[in-house]
Formats: C-alpha cells, structure tokens, sequence
C-alpha cells in the first residue's frame, strides 16, 4: 500500500519535514537568532561565556516538542552535537586591552563603547559609569582593614584579574588573625566577577590534577580560607600564576588538552602559604602577601556589610581600573610597601630555617679562614633548631641548599676538606662553629672561643 504524501503545512518551520527534524537546518536557524560561539569546551555569547547549558537545552526542547513525539531527550543532545560544530570557531584570543562590562566595553585608553555586537570570552556583571561618586564605605571599610601604604596594592590586584592576562605573575595572600572582615572582599568580588570568578582551595589545586581545568576561563578563583598544611608540591600553582598562553589541562575520563588559562588566585588566610620542599626563590616571589590590622574589641559587627559594600559596585570597579591602569603604566610591577615586601622575607626565612640559622648569633662564625665538614655544620644546625623550637631539615636538603646557593650566601662547598682523622669530607670554607659539633651526639654542648675553636678545620 503506498504511503500517504505528507502534505507541508506554512506553519511548520523551515527545518521539519514533517516526519523528522533537518538538524543542519535547525542549527542554521538557531545561530541566526542566538549569536554563538563553540571554542575550548565552552559556547560563547555577546553576554560572555555560557555557564549553564541546560539553558540552551531547554530552549532547544521548547522549540522541538510540537513536532517530536518520542526520543526528545535524545533529539535534543544531537543537537547540541550539531551546535558545537556548527558554531567552532579558533579566533577568540583573550582581549586584554579592554573589559567588557554590562553596558558596553571599557578599553584600557580610557574610551567606552555602548554598544555589545561582539562575542566575548568573559563580561563582568557591572555597569560602567564614569559620573559615579567615589565608594566612600569601601574606602572607609579598606583603611580600617589595611594600612594605607597596602591599598594601592589591593587596588592594582583586583584591577590586574579584570583582564585575561597572568603578565604580573602574582597570587595574593591576605593574612589576619580572623575576625577582621577581610572576607567581606570575597564576597565583593564575587559579585562583582559574577561568572568569571569561581571559590576553589590552593590545597586542591596543589594536589589535584584535574583542579587546573575548573579554572578554564575563569578570571579569580578565591580561597575564602586558605589551609594551613604545606604544600606537598607547587608545580601546580606556580604554573597557574604564571602561565602564558596555552597550558595542558586534564580532565577526568578524558584527554588532555591546550587551554587558555588566565586565573588569578587571591586566598584569604590565619598563617602563611608555605610548601614542604618547594623553598625556592621562585615560590615565594610569586605572593603579594598583605596583612590586616587587628579587630577593635569594641567594634560592632554589621551583618549586611556586603550587601551595603555592593551597593557601591560602580564605584568599586571605577576603583579597580583606576589600579589596572596604574599597573600597566608600571610595566605590570605592583606596588609593594616594606611592610609587604617584609611579609614575604619573614615567609620566606621561616619556611626555610636555613638562613635563620645562617643569621643567628652563638652557633656559628662567618670567617673566610674558617671551614667545617658538613657532617658537624648539620649537628650545629640540629641543635640550633631543637634550641629554637624549629623542625630540622632533612641532611640531604640542608647540604643541598647551602650549595646551591653559595655565592649568595658567602660560602664555598668543597669536596676537599681533612678532618681530624685525616680523612677527606664533604664540607664547607668561610664557616666555622663556636659549639663543639660533638657534643651534639653526647647530649650536650660545649662554647668554644671562636679564635681557638679546635674544629675550625675539621
């Protein structure tokens, strides 16, 4: 028996056929009416990039059900297949000259347009209005919270995670003993980023490997409290402050892949972000370490303090371009106070006691004619840790640091010392001991005159 002919009614759309849905047809459609974008995982719009994909699903299922009787759900996912294809594109770079804002695009030499005809990778949830009075309650809330020589660099952070760049190659620790508020400053950011922020944890970026890839896109990841355990490794972080175009990310059940990443991390702490091995110069260079003042202990706490905070938003972001501008007028160097500067060296010299010990007064002597094995600078140091309440260094790693960084300290590592038995050591000239290295194995400690010490050969 033949089949009826379906006859095609005017009111069907273009892409049903009676029977079936055209898919080409219906993404041809659906990208005329949606402006949209598919790179590195992600579907773009002039509002920035999509977050929530059942959105689009949902709209694609409201268009389809008059037509489709059965396999919806399935219908529906070929679709969004076809999309991805459909709307690929490989030329939305990172635009770090300008900000795009709610009501338009803010550029970095100081002109706006109104106008939001471009597809773009992120836009802040912030109109930009240049008539704005200052934020006078978030000035005020900052200088209660901060020294004043800090809030410039405060400023030039937040301004610094408007745009996708890592150019400045810095996190941010804000440390405090707790209850200062310094957490009203995440939850201003938070709004203010909107989609382009994202809570996440140092801890589990240092850890996790699959962590870097839920920061794809993303302008500030904020730590609301930092942990205080060392990292066990700081490849992760280091790699994240400072990356430079594409990175590899991993994500669980699938291959690794090139994705642009340009997270800025800001971590909100009681104590330092230190690592258990990581003691280079590079870890530690990497942190704008702020610290906040103390909590009055008759201030009243507000409540709805960031709900007021935000009340200021335009203000605020006026603020922070006004710090961007300023740190790229500087080449991207921030602005550090010496109290800032000291955060990072006191870290620093605490996370690696070795130079403590260097600097401390009634263990050793600096002396050019003086030398010492390695083997009796160790138990000199052991001792100094056990005396000043410090955990000591593992031997290979105290020996190790001291080489590697003779020069700076003044110290030369030789292969070719005589010990007391006339043997040749492992050791160390322009350093000698005024403790007798022996009496570490006996429980106790002998003074020495450093112009007599018998061991400033051995």
């Amino acid at each position: 028996m033949a089949q009826k002919k379906i006859e095609r009614l005017d009111t069907w759309p273009e892409w049903f056929t009676g029977k079936t849905i055209n898919e080409p047809i219906f993404c041809r459609e659906f990208l005329e009416r949606h402006r949209l974008a598919y790179t590195e995982n992600s579907f773009f719009t002039t509002e920035g990039r999509v977050t929530n994909e059942d959105a689009m699903r949902q709209t694609i299922y409201q268009q389809l059900e008059p037509f489709i009787v059965t396999g919806m759900s399935k219908k529906v996912d070929d679709i969004m297949k076809d999309l991805r294809i459909k709307a690929q594109v490989t030329g939305l770079l990172p635009q770090t000259d300008r900000v795009h804002v709610q009501n338009g695009t803010v550029f970095l030499d100081g002109s706006f347009i109104e106008a939001k005809n471009e597809i773009v990778r992120s836009r802040f949830p912030v109109r930009f209005n240049p008539k704005v009075k200052k934020p006078e309650r978030w000035l005020k809330f900052l200088s209660e919270l901060f020294w004043p020589e800090d809030i410039p660099t405060l400023q030039e952070f937040i301004g610094y995670c408007l745009i996708p760049s890592n150019a400045g190659q810095k996190m941010m620790v804000i440390k405090g003993s707790g209850g200062e508020g310094k957490s009203q400053i995440g939850h201003v950011l938070s709004r203010m980023f909107g989609p382009n922020a994202k809570d996440g944890s140092v801890g589990k970026i240092s850890e996790n490997p699959f962590a870097r890839a839920d920061l794809e896109h993303i302008h500030l990841m904020i730590d609301d409290d930092m942990r205080l355990e060392a990292l066990k490794q700081t490849n992760y972080i280091k790699a994240i402050v400072t990356a430079k175009g594409k990175m590899d990310l991993e994500r669980k059940g699938k291959q690794s892949y090139q994705g642009f990443m340009y997270a800025r991390i800001l971590a909100f702490s009681n104590g330092d972000l230190v690592s258990l091995y990581d003691r280079s110069d590079g870890f530690f260079r990497r942190q704008l370490i702020l610290t906040t003042k103390r909590k009055p202990p008759d201030r009243i706490d507000d409540p709805n303090l960031s709900e007021k905070l935000c009340e200021e938003m335009e203000g605020i972001f006026l603020w922070a371009m006004a710090g961007l501008l300023r740190l790229v007028k500087n080449n991207f160097q921030f602005t550090e106070s010496g109290r800032a500067k000291l955060n990072r060296e006191m870290v620093k010299k605490d996370a690696n006691n070795i130079e403590l010990f260097l600097e401390s007064k009634g263990y050793i002597v600096r002396d050019p004619e003086r030398s010492i094995s390695s083997k009796d600078l160790y138990a000199v140091y052991c001792t100094w840790c056990d005396e000043n309440a410090y955990p000591p260094m593992k031997r290979k790693t105290f020996v190790e640091y001291l080489s590697a960084n003779e020069e700076k300290l003044g110290i030369h590592y030789t292969t070719h010392l005589t010990n007391s038995a006339g043997r040749e050591v492992r050791g160390f000239r322009g350093i000698g001991s005024i403790i007798s290295p022996s009496g570490y194995m006996q429980g106790g400690w002998q003074k020495v005159d450093p112009d007599d010490n018998p061991f400033k050969d051995a």
